[in-house]
This record gives C-alpha cells, structure tokens and sequence, in this order.
C-alpha cells in the first residue's frame, strides 16, 4: 500500500507546498545544524527529492533511496533541473542497498519511518540505517508530533491550497494506535477532479522510537521539538 500510495503522489507533491524551492531551501538551512560539514548523507526516505536536493545545494553529497520508484526517479531528474547530483533508486529501508559503513549521516524525514507499524519492522530498518553508518555517524530522524496526536486523535487536517488551485485535506481513521489516512487532492479543471490515496501509519511516541533506537545499537538519542518543522531526533553510531 505504501508504495503504491507514493507512486500516486509523485506527480504533484510538490504542489502540497506554497512554493517547494523555498521550502527545500529552508528544511535543508534546518537540517544542516545537524549534519557536519563535507558528510555524505544517505536519505533513505527521499520521495521527489525535497530533503535531498536542497542539501545538495547546500553542498553535501548526497544519495537517496525510497520505497517509491516513481518518487526515486522523479527525485533525479528534479535535481539534475536544479543542478544538483542526487543519483536515487527503489529500496525499502528495511533492506537498503548500500554497503556496510557507507555514510556520515542517514536522514529519515517527514515521518516516513511510521509507515512500519510493527516494532519488528521498525528495528529492522533502524538496524539497515546503523549498518550503512560509519563508526561515529550520525541518524536523523524526523516524525509528527505523535505525543499529542495519541492524545488528541483527530479525525481530518484543515484543507490547504497549493499552486494550481489544488486543495488537499486528509482524513483520519484509527484502529488503536495506528491510523489508515485518506488523502484527497482536488483538482480545479471545468468541474473538480478529486484523487484520493490511502497509507497506513503508526502513531509512534518518541519514547517508543527512542527505545528502539537504543535496541538498534545507537547511543543516546536527543529529541529536538523546533528546531525543524516535526520533532527531531539525532542519535549516534558509536
């Protein structure tokens, strides 16, 4: 299911975002606090590029991988336009193609991990990102706010408008401490054109992330609550 809903979005992901160029820019300008200089950085979550591309511009080099291979592929080409090299292919980030100790830094972005809703699936890919680490790299990981989302459990997101008149808005349905989402764009031709894609989610607490990470073998992982758009965590590979 998660694929396929990624498929489905690559073509206007973009146009979730008032203007993605300024958005790329301002995530990266964020994410290099915590990313030291001249590293190389796996996204193992990179969808259409929108964490990877600007650290490319920024300097890094950078590789990305995502379930998706329409949003790997779209990836590339959005920053070869913006030259940029971000070479990016299909994986799954509980079996990552890349060697052993390959990276500075693995970035897993905007909550892409709780698309694994079993702490067996989540330890797997957290056990991937380590081995694709170098001793004294660094994971980053960035997820909703699921403390409060746990306790408030919404039902839908406030409607936006992107460019081209596209309105998106999710709809929210739990089973426990997990969620199946709705995500419906509409589309403003002579009359409205309305897609809707469904992922499934886990509502993760930090706490829960943070005991897995600790069981993955990293050590002590520190949350960040604004430095980013979604709470962040950095934890080392010691």
């Amino acid at each position: 299911m998660t694929g396929a809903f990624y498929d489905g979005l690559a073509g206007s992901y973009d146009r979730m975002f008032p203007d993605w160029d300024a958005s790329m820019a301002r995530q990266a300008s964020q994410l290099s606090e915590f990313i030291p200089a001249g590293a190389r950085v796996l996204d193992c979550a990179c969808g259409i590029g929108t964490q990877a591309i600007g650290l490319g511009q920024r300097g890094y080099s950078v590789v990305g991988s995502d379930l998706s291979p329409v949003a790997a592929a779209r990836a590339v080409a959005e920053a070869s336009a913006r030259g940029v090299s971000l070479p990016a292919s299909a994986a799954d980030m509980r079996a990552l193609p890349f060697a052993d100790d390959s990276f500075d830094v693995v970035l897993a972005a905007d909550n892409a991990l709780p698309h694994l809703l079993t702490a067996e699936d989540v330890l797997a890919a957290l056990r991937e990102m380590r081995r694709v680490l170098r001793p004294g790299g660094r994971l980053i990981l960035s997820t909703r706010d699921y403390d409060e989302i746990r306790r408030s459990r919404p039902l839908s997101t406030p409607p936006s408008v992107g460019p081209g008149r596209v309105v998106w808005f999710q709809l929210w349905h739990w089973d426990g401490d997990r969620y199946e989402l709705e995500m419906f764009q509409l589309h403003e031709a002579e009359s409205w054109r309305v897609e809707v894609g469904k992922a499934r989610y886990w509502a993760i607490t930090r706490h829960e992330i943070t005991e897995l990470v600790e069981r993955a073998g990293f050590g002590y992982a520190e949350w960040s609550l604004h430095a980013y758009y979604q709470p962040l965590m950095v934890a080392p590979n010691e």
